[in-house]
């Protein structure tokens, strides 16, 4: 097989691989390879395939809803949400938001160094951006939406703890969702509001508080 662009470069000129090297390997459809270097060129590193490690794992079946943050904070949701084990991410664009616009590309190469720092070997899929009231109207039926509101709501931890099946998190951006955001949320027959406790919490400490939480909770940390 062949390996080009950032990856290859990576191989080549970072880690100086040569023929014969061992490296390791993720397709994020069979799983974790052992693998070893046959031939480095200027375009792309030939390897070859030697042993399957670790089969492709299965992650709960859970999405982070996420408003937009500025790009510091938003890069600290995509990377922490990777090493939680979500399963999709999906940035929200509300009202308050600050952000408007995610370079994906870049964005996806965060996801990708996260899940190789945490050996993941099934990447979480991360979704363009998308208005809140799209989110809301094209809602998958049968999936919980958890809506973290710092109006209140029941407990996350009750909450969390007393569904079974698909599910996703909703959080908010900087200045959190404008009252009429707030009252379409809550009008929706998928929404569960919850509340994340005494505290008022930035954008991305709610993002991935709350994930951790329902990883601990109902998804594969038990």
């Amino acid at each position: 097989m062949a390996i080009e662009g950032g990856q290859a470069h990576y191989l080549a000129r970072v880690m100086r691989v040569a023929a014969g090297d061992g490296v390791v390997l993720c397709d994020d459809v069979t799983g974790e390879w052992a693998a070893r270097v046959v031939e480095t060129g200027k375009r792309g590193v030939s390897l070859v395939c030697e042993a399957l490690l670790r089969r492709r794992e299965a992650v709960p079946d859970f999405v982070l809803c996420a408003a937009l943050l500025k790009k510091d904070r938003f890069d600290l949701v995509l990377e922490k949400a990777c090493e939680l084990g979500v399963a999709r991410i999906q940035p929200v664009l509300t009202r308050r938001c600050v952000a408007d616009k995610l370079n994906l590309e870049r964005a996806r190469a965060i996801v990708t160094e996260a899940a190789e720092q945490c050996a993941r070997t099934a990447l979480a899929v991360l979704a363009e951006p998308v208005k809140l009231q799209a989110l809301l109207r094209e809602w998958e039926p049968g999936r919980a939406l958890f809506f973290a509101d710092e109006a209140g709501g029941a407990g996350a931890r009750e909450s969390f703890a007393g569904h079974r099946g698909a599910a996703a998190l909703l959080t908010g951006p900087e200045g959190g969702f404008d009252d009429d955001e707030r009252a379409a949320i809550r009008g929706h027959a998928a929404a569960v509001p919850i509340s994340l406790g005494p505290r008022i919490l930035r954008g991305e400490t709610a993002a991935i508080a709350a994930t951790a939480l329902w990883m601990g909770i109902a998804g594969d940390w038990q």
